[in-house]
């Protein structure tokens, strides 16, 4: 049942108390907005649809985020420093732009404005990780601080920019050699172990630069990797090549393999690659080449590949799936036709 009662010369508060649910309250500056409201909610209790919106029209999405990046961020995602920057930054950015208002009021008409005003400004992947980053931040509202959407998630009920085609850039034989030439002349005498390494073992940046002497087994031949994209450490088999690439390494004090910072890699390999007047392509490709000459041997599986290259699934791994088409006409050469006439012969 529903209560009006005055509050002041300007305010009228409505409450209505039903049995079974919290009492609910919201105040108005007339009695009949006042009225209005408590008919609408007391129809929806009547009908089971009714969600308390007072919390969510009281709380920002400035407010939640704060909230996400003390509560939930700090214990959910990666130690990485550079993985850490990426959250914030995203957070940082949401907030900003909107921030103000109420997670009671956020639709899809204001995410959908907010999606199009930032791809005039960064590429589709960048809006598409900060939409992935919005949802997780309503999806923790509801499910770790009990805030009811009235208009539940909003960014799955929107178009997502694509995440754009995966990178298949491959130096060509003479780029390779003036590549080579280039980094081997560098100041930096771990620039052309870290692009052996790379490309030798199909590692990530991040994976190459965590790499510890005590987490390499030569005898075994394998290196556990601690830094890894998704968080969980995995073993990474070393190809005869590697191991020789690791043992003319000198050792380190601080017992890293390659005591080089992300960022004065970058530098120099960028460098390397402006000196051989070589165009689009990044560190991240030798990992693709990697897998593509492992792919173009022909004698590793799919699950096999993945032992090298650490995905989780095997949707990514289908691009290096082509690569191997010669290799599997050979094995069509005898056909399960001719095993058969064999064995009616």
């Amino acid at each position: 049942m529903a209560y009006i009662r005055k509050r002041g010369e300007l305010q009228w508060r409505a409450e209505i108390r039903k049995k079974g649910l919290k009492l609910v309250s919201k105040t108005f500056e007339t009695k009949k907005e006042a009225d209005a409201w408590a008919s609408v909610v007391e129809s929806e209790m009547v009908r089971g649809v009714f969600v308390d919106r007072s919390e969510s029209e009281c709380t920002t999405i400035g407010d939640i985020i704060d909230r996400f990046t003390k509560e939930f961020a700090p214990f959910h995602y990666r130690s990485r420093e550079d993985k850490k920057e990426a959250w914030r930054f995203q957070c940082a950015k949401l907030k900003g732009k909107l921030g103000q208002h109420s997670l009671a009021a956020l639709d899809q008409k204001l995410v959908a404005g907010y999606r199009d005003d930032r791809q005039e400004v960064v590429s589709e992947s960048t809006v598409r990780k900060e939409l992935y980053m919005l949802s997780k931040i309503l999806g923790f509202a509801e499910m770790e601080a009990g805030i009811a959407l009235p208009r539940g998630n909003p960014v799955m009920k929107i178009r997502r920019p694509s995440d754009g085609r995966a990178r298949d850039r491959r130096l060509t034989a003479k780029e390779w050699a003036r590549f080579e030439k280039e980094c081997r002349k560098s100041r930096n005498i771990y620039l052309w172990p870290a692009v052996e390494l790379a490309v030798e073992t199909a590692m990530r940046q991040g994976e190459l630069l965590g790499l510890q002497w005590e987490t390499i087994d030569l005898k075994r031949r394998f290196a556990l990797l601690k830094e890894t994209k998704n968080g969980e450490v995995r073993a990474a088999p070393l190809s005869p090549r590697a191991i020789k690439i690791l043992k003319a390494l000198p050792r380190s004090i601080d017992g890293c393999i390659l005591p080089i910072e992300r960022m004065t890699l970058y530098h120099v390999f960028i460098a390397a690659i402006k000196r051989a007047k070589i165009e689009d392509f990044t560190f991240h490709d030798l990992r693709h080449e990697a897998m593509s000459r492992l792919a173009e041997r022909g004698d590793f599986s799919v699950l096999e590949l993945s032992a090298f290259s650490g995905h989780k699934t095997l949707q990514m791994l289908k691009r290096y799936t082509h690569l191997q088409a010669e290799n599997l006409s050979r094995k069509l050469e005898v056909s399960p036709m001719s095993c058969r006439e064999d064995i009616i012969g």
